[in-house]
């Protein structure tokens, strides 16, 4: 895999508070070799790990998406929703944003069902279909797209199972790095202080917490895969 320059900024995380980890009693002992500080009764993370690790990040999904690979980005609480959204729709990944059905991934041909039917209520609203029901029906399917829009929406287009998927803070989003790890999907985690750094392939230490700091972790991501793409277009 090429090494490749991402612009990673020490000063730039610093303004985003990438570095302010969670209190000092509420932590994971094994992110020690992340931590270099403590400052008023909470741990502060090496940045220059941090930056370490955003790189091979980088590296990692430039040269997937310059193989045309499929990302999957996942965060679901509301510090972290609409950033997850903005990113994946900049960069043309799928997402989740709302909340993570268990057995997303792995129970996917019930998944893909629901998708197809997603699809077919999108298709059917969009033909007016729906409105030349009686009242009664017409409201409960559209209640029922209502709901596959908030919890499938930003996997619409998704065809089968991601090639890398990267997850806004690992504990909110457990379930889902463990159907990751089931299936074998390769990772990449954002972890903050209380995390166990062993569970991804890729743990990018920082503040998950922080709207402006798991922005910049993701439009560091979102600019690798975007070159990565325009590399695969320009030599499919």
């Amino acid at each position: 895999m090429a090494r490749r320059y991402w612009n990673i900024n020490l000063e730039e995380m610093l303004e985003a508070g990438v570095h302010f980890g969670h209190g000092t009693k509420k932590w994971n002992p094994r992110m020690a070799p992340y931590i270099s500080a403590k400052r008023k009764g909470i741990h502060i993370t090496n940045l220059t790990r941090t930056a370490r690790f955003l790189s091979e990040a980088c590296d990692l999904v430039f040269d997937a998406a310059s193989k045309g690979k499929q990302f999957l980005i996942v965060g679901t609480k509301n510090k972290a929703a609409d950033s997850v959204a903005r990113a994946a729709i900049r960069a043309r990944c799928h997402y989740v944003n709302k909340k993570w059905l268990g057995g997303m991934l792995t129970n996917w041909p019930t998944t893909e069902t629901r998708l197809h039917k997603f699809r077919d209520l999108r298709t059917e609203q969009k033909m007016g279909r729906l409105n030349r029901l009686p009242k009664r029906d017409a409201a409960m399917l559209k209640r029922q797209l209502s709901r596959l829009q908030t919890y499938l929406g930003g996997i619409k287009y998704m065809t089968g199972l991601p090639d890398i998927v990267i997850i806004v803070d690992q504990q909110e989003e457990y379930t889902a790095l463990r159907e990751c790890i089931t299936l074998g999907i390769p990772t990449i985690c954002l972890i903050d202080t209380n995390c166990d750094p062993d569970l991804a392939d890729i743990s990018i230490p920082a503040n998950d917490d922080a709207i402006a700091s798991i922005r910049l972790i993701l439009n560091k991501l979102v600019v690798a895969i975007c070159e990565g793409r325009s590399s695969y277009i320009r030599n499919p």
